[in-house]
């Protein structure tokens, strides 16, 4: 994958994200039900956000991350 589209996905995760931020912070309208939960998308743009910064760092270093065990 390329910085392009790597950089793409980051913005629109962090889009997303801030979207969900903001829709949770406001408080529920009564007798309405919300039908996105808004917390899940956070959690998924920020895992999003934190896999597109390490793909960054792969790309600009030109070694991949590897965990304690070598692999």
């Amino acid at each position: 994958m390329s910085y392009a589209a790597t950089l793409t996905i980051l913005a629109l995760a962090l889009a997303v994200t801030v979207f969900a931020n903001l829709r949770a912070r406001r408080p529920p309208e009564l007798g309405r039900i919300r039908w996105l939960p808004y917390s899940g998308l956070q959690f998924v743009g920020i895992l999003v956000i934190v896999l597109m910064l390490a793909h960054l760092v792969t790309l600009g270093t030109g070694r991949p991350f590897v965990g304690r065990g070598g692999f």
